[in-house]
């Protein structure tokens, strides 16, 4: 029976199979690398707000307190927009004709809260309390970055499952006192990882890695 192939096929079969493999593995690398990405994430993407509110100018000029304006964060799963009453209780006095100020005086107005677009959004599936955080010493900066040097805000963070079993793994490379949570300029006075190994076990801190932990 006459040969129906070429004998240079089964090299070409071989290289097409080694090629598909090299193929396939190079698109799960360019997929977790776009994953991983500030494409994907948005570190360092300042969002539109309705209110180009100034982190910068509030907290790191003015030097008010994260629990001004976010009012529920040490008792809650969630740190809480502040409603527009919370603005006006300086902008009725200060800037009251300012057109920058236009939607806030609007809405204390009409009653129609502004609506805030989310920074640090976390998915539906992920569960987490800010209240257990501080209550455990991590500090805000740890998670939201610099927000006293943040003209707009925007993430510094990935939040994605990875950085957080950083610290879940090794908390004691991010603890703090607690009553320093709230200061964004706080530096450790001794070694971090000396400083944060007899904080994990004064304030009774577990290494909490099992999925149940976050995904509820």
């Amino acid at each position: 029976m006459a040969q129906i192939f070429h004998p240079s096929t089964n090299t070409i079969s071989r290289v097409s199979i080694l090629g598909a493999v090299f193929i396939v593995a190079g698109l799960l690398w360019l997929m977790a690398a776009l994953n991983r990405s500030s494409y994907a994430t948005e570190e360092g993407v300042a969002r539109q707000q309705p209110i180009q509110f100034s982190h910068e100018h509030h907290v790191g000029g003015l030097g008010i307190d994260c629990r001004y304006c976010h009012t529920s964060v040490e008792v809650s799963l969630f740190a809480g927009l502040p409603p527009t009453e919370t603005c006006m209780n300086c902008h009725a006095y200060i800037w009251t004709e300012s057109p920058f100020l236009a939607p806030v005086r609007e809405s204390f107005r009409t009653g129609k809260p502004l609506v805030w677009t989310r920074v640090h959004d976390l998915p539906d599936f992920v569960y987490f309390n800010h209240s257990i955080h501080l209550h455990k010493g991590i500090g805000c900066v740890t998670c939201h970055g610099r927000v006293d040097r943040m003209p707009l805000m925007w993430k510094t963070q990935s939040l994605q499952m990875q950085w957080c079993l950083e610290c879940h793994r090794e908390p004691e490379r991010f603890v703090r006192p607690r009553e320093f949570v709230f200061s964004m300029d706080w530096q450790p006075q001794e070694d971090q990882q000396r400083l944060g190994r007899r904080l994990v076990q004064e304030y009774n801190i577990a290494k909490l890695t099992t999925c149940s932990t976050c995904h509820r």
